[in-house]
């Protein structure tokens, strides 16, 4: 086993930028205090929360005051679908549509609530993972209190047409969820050129720690709390504000915002030449996921006559992930390549091969041979 295998499985998560980390330090040592307090402390504490509010803001085009924050982006999704479904059911609004390759964040949250006895519609995806716009107008009525789409998805990379699913589903009264979270960052988010009511992102996703998300909400969007406390965030979010990880994630949120065009463009020019060597020395492989509209960062290639977890375990000098799952010895496929139409074989034989800042050409060059080599010895 190689010691420092060469990470490609920045999608699942990211390092913290060293210059995110000495922005929070000063507020796990010196700026201890509570927000909520009035001293001098808790001052001061909060007048960073606010700096971090209004640069995550400024990331994805809101107001400060728009800016919630919460334990994760599943936190978020869960206060997005519960928090809406709970204030328009006296409007008789009592369904929700979603996508059939929604993070568990979503889909999970989705099939609780439709066994509460909501209901919930789950549209079907197309070959590359998108929703067909036509069955997405099929699928709102007016008794739709919301439609969540992701606006990237995790594991092929492809981007959804959120622009054009809110507004169908705002000609129905419909509000509008995006999971941003593997989209923010890596592309330009902004909410009202995406015209969506909420939207959550995921502080781990773009090299902030763990531990911290945002909801998103739009001014004058019915959300009850699904958590009750005291009036933390607008009374949505109660429980004393993780200081140091909200100042960590307003640094990352800047520190996005100003390199996004250049590292957008290496990330896309480094995926390709990755997606190139491939596929020149491995005869059938094929790409999953849409050839153009996806992450630039993101690349999920099925490779033929082999499984993708016995590949990375034969290329060891590489970290990246399958969308596969073990359960008691047998491979399961990923729910995502499922819904595609992926044959079984192709699932299986999927690798997900996600880049991210640190990512180098160096390294880009060694892991492709590392595949290579390994896909060969595998399918000998």
């Amino acid at each position: 086993m190689h010691e420092a295998p060469i990470y490609l499985d920045y999608n699942a998560t990211t390092p913290v930028d060293p210059r995110v980390v000495e922005a929070m330090l000063p507020y796990l040592r010196e700026h201890y205090g509570n927000p909520s307090s009035d001293h001098v402390y808790g001052r001061r504490a909060r007048t960073a929360v606010e700096a971090a509010r209004a640069e995550v803001a400024a990331l994805i085009g809101a107001q400060a005051e728009e800016i919630v924050f919460t334990g994760s982006a599943t936190e978020a999704n869960n206060l997005a679908l519960q928090g809406v479904a709970r204030a328009r059911l006296a409007e008789g609004r009592a369904l929700l549509v979603t996508s059939s390759v929604e993070h568990p964040s979503v889909a999970r949250p989705m099939r609780k609530m439709a066994a509460e006895g909501w209901g919930v519609t789950e549209l079907p995806v197309d070959a590359a993972g998108r929703l067909r716009l036509n069955e997405v107008a099929n699928g709102i009525s007016p008794d739709v209190a919301l439609v969540s789409v992701m606006l990237a998805n995790n594991e092929v990379g492809t981007l959804q047409p959120i622009r054009e699913i809110a507004a169908l589903a705002h000609e129905h009264g419909t509000l509008m969820h995006v999971d941003a979270a593997q989209a923010a960052g890596k592309i330009p988010v902004d909410v009202n050129e995406l015209g969506v009511d909420l939207l959550t992102l995921a502080g781990h996703k773009f090299y902030a720690p763990k531990g911290i998300g945002v909801l998103y909400v739009r001014r004058g969007t019915p959300l009850q709390p699904i958590f009750h406390g005291a009036g933390h965030e607008r009374g949505l979010r109660p429980g004393t504000e993780n200081v140091p990880h909200i100042v960590a994630l307003g640094e990352a949120a800047r520190l996005a915002r100003i390199g996004l065009t250049e590292e957008a463009r290496l990330l896309e020019r480094r995926r390709d030449a990755l997606q190139a060597h491939l596929t020149r020395s491995i005869p059938g492989l094929s790409l999953n996921g849409h050839a153009s509209e996806r992450l630039p960062n993101t690349l999920n290639l099925s490779f033929p006559g082999v499984q993708g977890w016995q590949l990375l375990a034969a290329a060891d000098e590489i970290a990246a992930a399958t969308g596969s799952a073990c359960h008691a010895g047998e491979q399961a496929v990923s729910g995502v390549l499922a819904a595609m139409g992926c044959t079984r074989e192709r699932a299986l034989g999927a690798v997900r091969l996600s880049l991210g800042r640190y990512s180098t050409d160096a390294e880009i060059d060694q892991a492709a041979t590392a595949l290579i080599g390994a896909w060969r010895r595998l399918a000998s």
